[in-house]
């Protein structure tokens, strides 16, 4: 059974941890407000989302964003704007707030008839010298269960997620060691 990978790209091979292209995907199909934080359009639809009631309110102090309730209120009547800290603060808090959110829907749509097949796109060798490349192709694997992997994207818990989606490729058998980091994962729900 082929260990983690200790030493990524010593010979030139290119590519990125499949839990992190996974997160990437997840905040894909979560969607949400596509106008930047530092134009006025976007922050605004931030600050609306994360002060609609006082459950988006506890939920954002939570996320990050301590600000005071007075502070909020003149960033929204456009009376002041935030630095560029606070807009950093902002946009995580919104991004946190917006995972928690649709985390269980996400989860019905990925687990619904079985599954959700998922393509994996093997890393980029074209630097890598001849006598070091390996034989690597295009798979596919079906996940039955996202729970694992959706509660630790949720949650904003980097190390969970790369533990759950590792005992998922696992299920590639003796080669899953050559897709721990890869070109892409893709996947629907």
């Amino acid at each position: 059974m082929p260990e983690q990978t200790q030493e990524f790209g010593k010979f030139g091979a290119r590519g990125i941890k499949g839990h992190e292209v996974v997160a990437r995907r997840l905040d894909d199909l979560a969607g949400g407000i596509a106008t930047p934080v530092t134009a006025r359009r976007g922050l605004m639809a931030r600050l609306r989302y994360l002060t609609r009631s006082e459950h988006a309110r506890a939920a954002a102090r939570e996320a990050g964003l301590t600000v005071t309730d007075r502070t909020l209120k003149a960033w929204l009547e456009g009376r002041r704007g935030p630095s560029r800290k606070n807009l950093e603060r902002v946009d995580a808090a919104y991004r946190a707030v917006r995972r928690k959110n649709v985390a269980r829907h996400l989860l019905g749509r990925l687990n619904a008839r079985g599954g959700t097949r998922v393509e994996l796109h093997p890393l980029n060798q074209s630097q890598v010298p001849r006598p070091h490349q390996r034989v690597l192709e295009f798979r596919t694997l079906n996940i039955r269960r996202w729970d694992r992997i959706v509660d630790a994207w949720a949650q904003g818990d980097d190390s969970a997620l790369d533990a759950a989606w590792v005992d998922q490729i696992v299920d590639l058998g003796s080669q899953w060691g050559q897709y721990e980091y890869v070109s892409n994962v893709g996947f629907a729900a």
